[in-house]
């Protein structure tokens, strides 16, 4: 972001709290201003000095002796998926997908439920709150949207997608836990479906939120390769 934008925004940063990530750390957060009217050439700009959308919040990590949040992207011209992940297409070519508003759905927030309570019991998001989670993935900006991905019927994921001047940005995902649906790894799929999606948009990125190097849960995003990280210094493909 240059400081030409950031002149005319204001920031606010949180008191410290504790890391949603690493295990005993502090953090802080910059948020910018909530009353900002945010386009999408604004978005996208704010994106690429690392900000990221939650709910109606756009925001990064800013922690005084820390600096293990790094942005993440797919290049999508390049991106070839591995064998498991040509696997993982496979086994969910009979699902269909369809692209709604980020709107409430009473059908998406029973899957979200079933999603926490199995597999987020440790975090911040649980127990599942219907106010939380109206905050968190519905929005009525023209740039966010919901992907529903289903089975016949039976929805069996939903991630919610930004549309930015040069790509997706991957906000979130859940899926239905149960068991017999483990094979399908729901969650790669959703990544790999976005990717697709903007090859065919013909937008050269798909942002994946902020990888951390020793952070468990952030270990999948190396899998989508080529990937960027925002360094110091700008963004840097890596071999993580």
């Amino acid at each position: 972001m240059t400081s030409a934008t950031e002149s005319h925004i204001k920031l606010f940063v949180t008191p410290p709290h504790p890391c949603s990530y690493l295990t005993g750390q502090q953090a802080t957060t910059l948020f910018i201003d909530p009353a900002l009217e945010v386009t999408v050439p604004l978005y996208t700009a704010l994106t690429h000095a690392g900000f990221r959308r939650s709910g109606a919040n756009l925001y990064r990590p800013h922690c005084d002796k820390c600096s293990a949040c790094q942005s993440a992207r797919v290049l999508v011209a390049d991106f070839t998926p591995d064998r498991s992940q040509r696997k993982v297409s496979q086994r969910n070519q009979d699902l269909q997908a369809t692209s709604v508003p980020a709107h409430f759905s009473d059908e998406h927030y029973a899957l979200y439920c079933r999603y926490i309570n199995a597999r987020h019991r440790d975090g911040a998001m649980y127990p599942p709150d219907e106010a939380q989670y109206r905050s968190f993935l519905t929005s009525e900006q023209h740039f966010s949207g919901l992907v529903e991905f289903r089975l016949h019927e039976e929805l069996l994921a939903v991630a919610a997608v930004d549309h930015l001047n040069d790509g997706l940005s991957a906000i979130y995902t859940f899926y239905a836990p149960e068991a017999e649906h483990a094979r399908r790894s729901l969650g790669s799929y959703a990544v790999l479906w976005q990717i697709e999606r903007a090859r065919e948009l013909g937008l050269p990125y798909v942002y994946l939120g902020y990888w951390i190097a020793d952070s468990p849960k952030m270990r999948y995003k190396t899998r989508f390769r080529p990937l960027e990280l925002l360094t110091q210094t700008g963004w840097q493909q890596v071999n993580a």
